[in-house]
């Protein structure tokens, strides 16, 4: 598996979403666009069941690390899931494969991985992205470091250990510290 980047562009980042439902489906943009709120890795994005949303929460039990991830859902996700609830109110999880013969007769379970990081690959692809499924959880991370310069708020985010773990992660360079050393003049 290819190392994947963060989209440090916002632009792209929009552009990235309209071009994943125009290329593929509303269902693998509204997996960006969540993606991209939660900041949880793609097993655990896909397994989220609408019945782990309680009110404006999300609480469900990661599956790599097996902490429990208890995030505030924004008005963005919340609006995005509702919209996914109304039109498919009899969906068990918030991204339930529905399109194929298959799904038609076994028991409910999420899209593929497999689907999702096909469809970020074409589409990182067509735009010279490094671009993955990896991608959502680390751009995430890095606006909020660029927003805030405060990487323990980061650290907590993607519920990591390490700083340098975390700065590795979302894409933080040397060169990138140089630049804060040269741009803040005080």
């Amino acid at each position: 598996m290819s190392e994947v980047d963060a989209v440090k562009d916002l632009d792209t980042v929009r552009l990235i979403g309209l071009l994943l439902e125009r290329r593929f489906s509303k269902q693998v943009s509204d997996v960006w666009h969540i993606g991209l709120n939660l900041a949880l890795r793609i097993s655990d994005l896909l397994s989220i069941r609408f019945e782990d949303i309680s009110d404006d929460r999300l609480i469900i039990r990661e599956g790599k690390t097996g902490k429990t991830a208890n995030i505030q859902l924004n008005p963005k996700a919340i609006s995005i899931i509702n919209r996914i609830q109304q039109e498919y109110p009899n969906h068990e999880y918030i991204f339930q494969s529905y399109r194929n013969r298959q799904s038609i007769n076994r028991a409910p379970h999420p899209i593929s991985r497999r689907y999702v990081s096909r469809a970020f690959a074409e589409v990182g692809q067509e735009l010279k992205l490094n671009l993955g499924t990896h991608s959502m959880r680390k751009t995430r991370g890095y606006h909020l470091y660029q927003n805030t310069k405060d990487i323990g708020r980061v650290m907590k985010m993607l519920r990591h250990s390490s700083e340098g773990v975390t700065l590795r992660y979302i894409g933080i360079t040397q060169e990138d510290v140089d630049k804060d050393f040269v741009e803040l003049e005080i």
